[in-house]
């Protein structure tokens, strides 16, 4: 008989031959000792070993349609008997497969975690996901409240640029605080939208890009000038913000305004622009006209070719008066301006200006209600009964009802403690002091009012005579304008010294723009 290698494998005559190895070696196992091959051959053919060849699934996992009929084959495998440290093996296996899995879930592995690695994962949160999980419960707020020091200062030093920590710094550690850093992301948010703003307003009547092609072909010179405007426009927000702050107090000291004091410079503009350093206060100064005026262009008609076309689109109310855009700059800050910017419709616009205005200016007037006159003179009978014995008698309804479920002067103290450990973690918290450059109080309104510049005084002559004096150009000629600015930019180079500038050299990625939005290809 040939050997089994001699034959076509896997074929019938291939196990016929195993087959009658396997019977001579249990007749004759010399003879198997005398062939190494075919004892390798029988080893095989004994063991468990399958080809990896289309591995076969568990009769558990085939269907009744799927499996195969059992066919008989004139070959018999070799049972093994499994040993009894197999069995208990095996025993284990399954009842450790067969009962339920129990994880743990993730808020009580969370919370079981020490507090410096609890705290640590929530500061590496977004800032809005973390004052949304203030919100969770009572047991959240307590903890984001208590560890705000070491949240924000993680969010400072990792996700607030580098010329924002310049112009609002913590002058005391126990300052850096949750509204702290909320502080500097809405001035942050408020620049990147005006940006944004602007941006649309140049693209369009500057540069006169307007259809859809070349708006995409100007993609990368729009967010190059965008991500250049921002810094700017936050220093400008700075400057408002802070010249409000100071006039006020200048006010208060000398018990009269800058109407009432010669001056060649504006003294509160000098102490402000003393802040910046020389490449930012030039940068700012070329840049401010465009602001202002992209601004006042807003609030304009959009026609001026006469009073016929504008009332036949319905353009009725001109510009403006020029107090009105200092006040909404000086008082309301470029949040307000935002706002005015953001309302569709001219109309609309120029009607919640003048209400806006309004409000500013003028001494708010109680109205009294006018008495109702009945039906044929018939008056209603008036009610007797008072809105707080109303809530007197809810009140006393609502510890009765409580005092059901338990003592009534132990539920008692104890929801009073409740609601007053409530009032505490809300308002005593560092968010409940408002937003930055919030409104005025009508007793600072009344000062500073009268006392605003007029708009074509307002940061110009002042910064270009500041410039002028430290030198940083030779000539008042020197100081770019309008169109040099323009390209200036939208200039493709100068964004690795500019990002060294404004973000620091060790900034991480997250403060920084993206730099893969202004390459040459049209953005999609």
């Amino acid at each position: 008989m040939d050997p089994p290698h001699l034959t076509e494998f896997a074929s019938q005559r291939y196990f016929d031959k195993l087959k009658k190895l396997s019977e001579s070696k249990d007749h004759q196992p010399q003879d198997a000792l005398a062939h190494p091959q075919d004892a390798a051959a029988v080893a095989q053919q004994s063991s468990g070993f399958i080809l990896p060849i289309n591995h076969p699934k568990s009769p558990e996992y085939i269907s009744h349609d799927q499996r195969p009929e059992r066919r008989r084959t004139n070959f018999s495998f070799r049972t093994i008997l499994p040993t009894r440290t197999s069995v208990e093996h095996d025993s284990r296996r399954l009842s450790a497969d067969s009962g339920p899995k129990r994880s743990t879930p993730f808020d009580q592995l969370f919370l079981a975690l020490p507090n410096e690695l609890k705290i640590q994962i929530i500061a590496s949160l977004p800032l809005s996901d973390i004052l949304s999980l203030r919100l969770a419960s009572r047991a959240w707020h307590a903890m984001i409240t208590v560890n705000e020091f070491p949240i924000a200062r993680y969010h400072l030093d990792h996700h607030v640029p580098a010329y924002a920590r310049r112009l609002y710094p913590a002058a005391d550690p126990s300052a850096i605080k949750l509204h702290y850093l909320c502080g500097i992301w809405h001035r942050l948010h408020v620049a990147a939208k005006l940006s944004y703003l602007i941006c649309e307003r140049v693209t369009k009547e500057i540069f006169l890009r307007t259809t859809e092609v070349q708006r995409i072909e100007f993609a990368p010179q729009h967010e190059r000038m965008r991500r250049r405007l921002i810094p700017l426009l936050f220093t400008i927000f700075h400057f408002f913000e802070t010249y409000r702050t100071l006039h006020i107090e200048y006010i208060k000291e000398h018990g009269y305004g800058l109407s009432r004091t010669p001056y060649t410079l504006n003294p509160i503009e000098l102490k402000v622009m003393n802040m910046y350093d020389d490449q930012t206060l030039l940068r700012v100064h070329q840049v401010f006209p465009l602001v202002v005026s992209s601004f006042c262009r807003r609030l304009r008609p959009p026609s001026y070719v006469g009073r016929l076309e504008r009332s036949l689109r319905g353009y009725l109310k001109d510009r403006p008066a020029d107090e009105i855009y200092v006040t909404a700059m000086c008082v309301g800050g470029l949040r307000q301006v935002e706002r005015f910017w953001e309302i569709k419709g001219y109309n609309s616009r120029r009607g919640a200006v003048d209400s806006w205005y309004a409000s500013v200016t003028r001494e708010p007037v109680e109205s009294t209600p006018k008495p109702r006159r009945g039906f044929m003179g018939l008056s209603r009978k008036k009610s007797t009964v008072n809105m707080n014995d109303v809530g007197r008698a809810t009140a006393e309804i609502s510890s009765q009802g409580r005092g059901r479920r338990g003592s009534e002067g132990g539920r008692r103290s104890s929801d009073a403690s409740i609601i007053g450990g409530l009032e505490n973690l809300i308002f005593d918290t560092s968010l409940s002091e408002g937003m930055p450059m919030g409104p005025l109080s009508r007793e600072h309104l009344r000062m500073l009012l009268p006392d605003l510049p007029l708009l074509q005084q307002l940061w110009l002559p002042t910064a270009e005579a500041l410039i002028i004096d430290r030198k940083i150009v030779e000539r008042p000629q020197d100081i770019k304008r309008n169109a040099q600015v323009m390209l200036d930019l939208i200039r493709e180079d100068g964004a690795t010294e500019e990002d060294e500038w404004w973000y620091g050299r060790a900034a991480p990625e997250s403060v920084r723009p993206p730099l893969e939005a202004i390459e040459e290809d049209p953005i999609e």
